[in-house]
């Protein structure tokens, strides 16, 4: 609810602040007293639109801050979070316009742009009157609202189950399309990978073969030279004398006296047989590569066709040629998903197909559940129409489906409530049809009928009495007080008959000091409620006959 209204330099207020209470809350006070002013000052705490013109003559600015309690499942608290902005047992919305018409928001304390504070607000308050107003005279709320009221009246589940549906319809369809648009690219580009898998599935590449042929290349350059090099050096072990054999000669020799040397002949001997070992393996080693050893020229053109093959499939791909067998694996893919594409396609397809009619089904449900709720809601908001003087109108809620194209989550439906005020009239829109006295009764009425499903922390009515007295005036203050029952709800009136219902009462009017005007807000004693009805029955003098009417409508009945 709303607990505080602070408001500096409006007009001809200087410094105003007023404590409100739950239930219903009335302002009363004569015309021209300012009770527009405190509505305007409130509009611009709610994120209305700045104007410089509302600033008090000599002052350079204006501020407005307007304090709530919500529970804490309140919606505004979600936005609130998403916002980063720290959520407290209260939520202060504060505005500052400047003398250049520039204003500055603030939700506790942290700026907002003024976008974010109008969301808020109207989370928080809904006008009906003379001034600005919101809430359900926009159509986009009407489907929230019948939801709203539709919950209250049973709770079926369908609201959950369409949403579901819905997610899993549009993430097949989101997973179709995907595989279509994969299927449409590789058809498009099937020639270029059976073209490019072939080729490289000819030269078949293989990782670390870059290096390996230019180590096989920079021999095969050099292979006349190594060939002479190998020859003459085994001609030079050879040339005069077995190495192997004159070694093995030797250490035979020194053998046979090896055992009257005392030992100092073992080391020499040993190393004598190891000289001869290795003397054989390295004449060996060098009799295998020389004739192992590959000269032709022809080796060597095939080595660098190759590298350059290579080198060039990488640049076509612009890739290394280490990444060639890579490329190769992912073109094989890319064409698989072209042979097996069109079979994916179809299993997706058939999927898309079967979640679309769940959600078919399930917004179908939740659709008829809305139609069943929109009667009643038109029977029980036609029962309240009489008694405030609109007899003649009728009211009905349009539950039609939408193009395909608005689907959601929320269903295929479009809702709107629509109006007639006069007999044979075709119903249209509540704010193009009715009047502004019209206009609020009506809204009251639908606000009583919705009462309880609704999620705003305060009502406020401008001069929902407007053009009536006597019973309908009656009537007005008995669902005012009814409907304040279930959310704070303040109402700025003439008509006693409403001000009697008030569960608190303030008045404002204008003071004179020092030659300036002002205006002020006070809460009424029970004797001070007692004279202000008593003015508002019987105008500027107020008689004894007033104060005892006054009396009864402040002790009557409520129905």
């Amino acid at each position: 609810m709303l607990t505080h209204l602070s408001i500096r330099d409006v007009v001809i207020v200087e410094k105003l602040d007023v404590a409100f209470a739950p239930g219903l809350c009335v302002l009363t006070g004569e015309t021209g007293a300012g009770k527009s002013i405190v509505l305007d000052a409130m509009g611009l705490a709610l994120g209305g639109r700045a104007d410089a013109a509302l600033i008090r003559a000599g002052a350079d600015k204006l501020t407005v801050s307007a304090s709530f309690t919500l529970p804490r499942k309140h919606p505004a608290f979600v936005l609130l979070a998403e916002q980063d902005i720290a959520l407290e047992d209260e939520v202060v919305l504060r505005r500052v316009v400047g003398a250049d018409g520039r204003s500055r928001a603030f939700i506790n304390d942290q700026p907002v742009s003024v976008g974010l504070l109008r969301d808020i607000g109207a989370l928080l308050v809904e006008v009906h009157g003379q001034f600005e107003t919101h809430g359900l005279l926009d159509p986009a709320t009407h489907i929230a609202a019948l939801d709203a009221y539709r919950r209250v009246k049973s709770r079926d589940g369908s609201d959950a189950a369409c949403a579901t549906a819905w997610t899993a319809w549009r993430t097949a369809a989101a997973a179709l399309k995907a595989a279509q648009d994969t299927l449409s690219g590789a058809l498009a580009e099937e020639e270029f990978l059976r073209h490019h898998v072939k080729e490289l599935t000819t030269l078949a590449p293989k990782m670390g073969e870059e290096t390996e042929l230019a180590g096989a290349r920079s021999i095969l350059r050099h292979g006349e030279q190594i060939m002479k090099a190998m020859t003459e050096a085994r001609a030079v072990i050879s040339e005069n004398t077995d190495v192997e054999a004159a070694l093995r000669g030797a250490l035979t020799r020194i053998s046979r006296v090896a055992a009257q040397a005392g030992g100092r002949l073992d080391t020499l001997c040993q190393a004598l047989d190891r000289a001869a070992i290795e003397a054989g393996e390295a004449l060996r080693e060098l009799d295998r590569v020389w004739a192992d050893f590959d000269a032709d020229p022809a080796a060597l053109e095939r080595a660098e066709e190759r590298l350059f093959a290579l080198k060039a499939a990488a640049r076509k791909h612009g890739c290394s040629v280490d990444e060639l067998a890579g490329v190769l694996e992912t073109l094989k893919a890319r064409l698989a998903a072209v042979d097996g594409g069109a079979d994916n396609v179809k299993r997706l397809a058939a999927t898309e197909r079967a979640a679309r009619m769940t959600y078919d089904q399930a917004a179908q449900v939740l659709s008829r559940a809305r139609q069943e709720a929109a009667g009643m809601l038109d029977k029980l908001v036609a029962k309240e129409l009489a008694p405030l003087k609109l007899d003649k109108a009728t009211f009905r809620t349009v539950v039609a489906p939408k193009p395909e194209s608005a689907w959601n989550e929320h269903g295929l439906d479009r809702v709107a409530f629509e109006i007639s005020t006069n007999p044979g009239l075709p119903p249209g829109p509540l704010d193009k049809i009715a009047s502004g006295g019209e206009l609020a009764r009506f809204m009251l009425a639908l606000k009583v009928v919705l009462a309880g499903s609704q999620e705003r922390a305060a009502l406020i009515f401008d001069e929902v009495d407007a053009g009536i007295s006597g019973a309908t005036a009656n009537a007005v203050g008995e669902r005012l007080a009814r409907l304040a029952k279930n959310v704070q709800v303040i109402v700025v009136t003439h008509a006693p008959q409403v001000a009697a219902r008030g569960d608190n009462h303030w008045r404002v009017s204008k003071t004179s000091r020092a030659g300036q005007t002002s205006t002020k807000v006070e809460q009424l004693t029970q004797a001070a409620r007692r004279e202000e009805i008593a003015r508002m029955l019987a105008g500027e003098k107020i008689t004894d006959e007033a104060r005892a009417a006054a009396d009864s409508l402040l002790s009557g009945p409520l129905s």
